[in-house]
């Protein structure tokens, strides 16, 4: 396959066939980020795309998902990428799910039909890093994106039946922020009824334009204690429950200091309890040393 540059995707892709629509991401100016700093944003011609799908369609037997990369892929126009989904559905009738990279902004932007448009052709799931509920720690990491914009993007995408997977970054909001990040964030978990929800735990590349920040003394991280007690006030600010849905929640990447597992809102109580039992025992936290990007 011709890849450009490192590629990225979401665990839950990690069996995947990836696939380059775009190359690196059109906003690419998130202070905490690092991955397309070294790519120039472009859309990759519609030929080159097809001649990757048929070239998978040589090498792979069965391809059971196809993840459209790179950081905000649904940026595409709705037509190219019906013709992306339509191809796909003729070289892979046995795929179950394509998933997408997307910015909240590329989806108001999208039409309700539009949306139910990308869902009868093929697209099952978006993929989008909010990273805080709280406007101002937005605004701090230079997110192009408000907390109502977030949450209005997330509803408009499940109304036109394309699953959204959400995620959030514990400690996103420093040593100042941390208590608005943490209820923000589980208020506006409660409010916008994503599929899924998950958190992962700042861990910062020496690339990224906050490591400069953490440097001077600008922001402060949080010890794996405080991320639990953060955590903590999260999960507890997620009631009430303002939609029938329920969201599966995870807690579980490789940048965890502990791992949760469970839907909201029902599993909230049982979540809360092994956190507090955490809290108590730092012990069954993981090691520095075993944490990943």
């Amino acid at each position: 396959m011709r890849y450009e540059g490192d590629i990225y995707r979401p665990p839950s892709e990690a069996y995947s066939y990836l696939v380059q629509v775009t190359i690196g991401c059109a906003h690419n100016k998130c202070t905490f980020c690092s991955m397309y700093k070294a790519k120039r944003f472009r859309v990759r011609p519609i030929e080159e795309v097809i001649d990757d799908l048929e070239l998978a369609r040589r090498t792979y037997s069965r391809v059971e998902r196809i993840f459209l990369c790179d950081g905000d892929a649904l940026c595409l126009s709705t037509d190219k990428l019906i013709v992306i989904l339509d191809k796909i559905k003729e070289l892979f009738p046995e795929c179950e799910r394509v998933g997408v990279y997307g910015r909240s902004s590329d989806i108001l932007r999208k039409t309700d039909e539009e949306l139910k448009k990308l869902v009868s052709h093929g697209l099952g799931i978006v993929y989008i890093g909010a990273e805080s509920g709280s406007d101002e720690v937005l605004k701090r990491i230079k997110k192009g994106v408000t907390r109502e914009e977030i949450k209005e993007s997330v509803l408009k995408s499940e109304r036109a039946g394309l699953r959204t997977s959400v995620t959030f970054i514990s400690g996103m909001g420093g040593s100042d922020l941390w208590r608005e990040h943490a209820i923000e964030t589980g208020k506006l978990i409660s409010e916008m009824g994503a599929s899924y929800a998950s958190l992962l735990t700042l861990m910062i590349d020496g690339a990224a334009p906050i490591y400069e920040e953490i440097r001077n003394g600008e922001f402060k991280l949080l010890s794996a204690e405080d991320i639990i007690e953060e955590t903590i006030l999260l999960l507890e600010s997620t009631e009430p429950w303002q939609l029938d849905a329920e969201t599966v929640f995870r807690s579980n990447h490789a940048s965890n200091y502990f791992s949760l597992k469970g839907d909201l809102p029902k599993d909230r109580g049982r979540m809360l309890e092994q956190l507090r039992y955490a809290r108590e025992n730092s012990g069954v936290l993981k090691d520095e040393r075993f944490r990943l990007l």
